[in-house]
């Protein structure tokens, strides 16, 4: 942690030394989340974009140096980061944009984006010596928590609404983790995780509490630069539920800014279901996210699903401070754009990840992009995650297998019956 000169609060800027022991600024309780800041002037002294690209190490410990850990802490063992990014010539024609690529966070060992907070997370806790960590989730990070303490034996306590998809739900089981499935909502899991880790002394991994999930986070933001050449693209587009994935890659940008490896940061989208807009109606609204009370959130996106984000001063600043916008679109768009996106690029995402397909769409609708520009959508998680909306997706297109008997005739009749038959 040689770096890190200190942990500032998003609200009223205090900033506390590097080895400060809390979680949140103490004046401003849960509500004062506080930003890692970094000596660039050092790192930049001592690593280079070219001494990155010989690293041989492609996961997300390669770039420790904007990291707040010790060199000396061993990290799990799961490959974590390093996932690819496609470009997708085709759909970028389609849409009428210079260039698309996709980021497909699918290919994490839990099949998911979280991975990387997690894996800080189970980092930070073996720092401090914690023999048990907990978070709260409406899955992914769950999933991701629970694949990754396993991965380090360390024993973790997950919190979940009762509604969560049974995919996730098994993973959570098949690692091994103690699971409280909690008959409320996202922000229900979370208060009652809150309470248990102060009462049972658990190091706690939840986002927008834990400052130290963004600097994880983040790394996905870095993989796209260096990904690009560090020639940033115009645009990125995010699906938002909490809000530290975008608070992440805003995180990304201002660290690549600060040490002079690009020159501009690109515009960032964040992507709501209309069911769960939080931060739409506090962006069209100029409402201040501070004091903006909580809404029912109810959407199919159950990963991008938060009555209250928790990392919202954040994620507003990532939109605002980069002249990008949030955008709502509705379950059945996003529902629509697993296919599309499944078809147009090959990857496979579940509804939270094709969110940002189709806030794609929608800005392009609203003229928010030039046909220029390049854009990057992150795909952050796999649509196994949640098979049945998948199903309902490809359902709504008209798109069913052919029940056939065991020979050719039988095939060719049915071939021959398709609309869209492809021999």
């Amino acid at each position: 942690m040689i770096d890190v000169v200190g942990l500032t609060c998003v609200i009223c800027h205090t900033t506390h030394p590097a080895d400060f022991p809390g979680y949140v600024c103490p004046d401003h309780g849960s509500e004062g989340i506080l930003d890692v800041g970094y000596d660039y002037e050092r790192i930049a002294a001592h690593t280079s974009t070219d001494a990155l690209a010989a690293n041989p190490d492609r996961t997300m410990w390669r770039y420790r140096f904007v990291m707040p850990i010790d060199d000396a802490t061993p990290v799990p063992p799961l490959t974590i980061g390093g996932t690819p990014m496609y470009d997708v010539p085709r759909m970028a024609r389609t849409l009428g944009i210079g260039r698309l690529w996709v980021k497909d966070e699918g290919r994490q060992p839990t099949a998911s984006l979280k991975d990387r907070a997690s894996a800080m997370g189970v980092v930070k806790a073996i720092e401090v010596g914690a023999d048990t960590i907990t978070t709260a989730s409406t899955g992914n990070a769950a999933a991701a928590l629970a694949g990754v303490s396993a991965s380090v034996g360390m024993a973790n306590v997950i919190f979940v609404p009762a509604s969560a998809p049974e995919a996730k739900i098994a993973q959570l089981l098949a690692f091994g983790s103690t699971v409280a499935l909690v008959d409320g909502s996202y922000g229900d899991a979370f208060e009652l995780c809150m309470e248990a880790a102060a009462v049972f002394g658990w190091y706690n991994r939840n986002t927008g509490y834990n400052p130290y999930m963004t600097e994880g986070k983040k790394t996905v933001g870095l993989e796209i630069l260096e990904d690009l050449g560090w020639s940033p693209p115009d645009a990125i587009f995010v699906s938002v539920g909490d809000g530290s994935i975008i608070g992440g890659v805003h995180k990304a940008m201002k660290d690549a800014a600060a040490l002079g490896w690009i020159d501009r940061i690109p515009r960032i989208f964040g992507i709501q279901s209309a069911g769960s807009d939080y931060l739409v109606q506090a962006f069209e609204a100029g409402e201040d996210v501070v004091t903006k009370p909580p809404i029912v959130a109810d959407t199919i996106a159950d990963s991008i699903s938060a009555d209250l984000p928790r990392d919202r001063v954040k994620a507003m600043a990532a939109v605002v401070e980069t002249d990008g916008a949030y955008l709502r679109i509705s379950d059945d768009d996003i529902l629509a754009s697993i296919p599309t996106l499944a078809r147009g690029s090959g990857v496979f995402a579940e509804p939270a990840g094709a969110a940002a397909h189709a806030g794609l769409v929608e800005a392009i609708s609203r003229g928010l992009l030039e046909p220029s520009d390049e854009v990057v959508i992150i795909a952050t998680g796999s649509g196994l995650k949640d098979v049945a909306s998948a199903m309902t997706a490809v359902a709504a297109i008209g798109t069913e297998p052919m029940r056939i008997a065991p020979d050719l005739a039988a095939l060719q009749s049915a071939l021959e019956a398709r609309k869209d038959h492809r021999p």
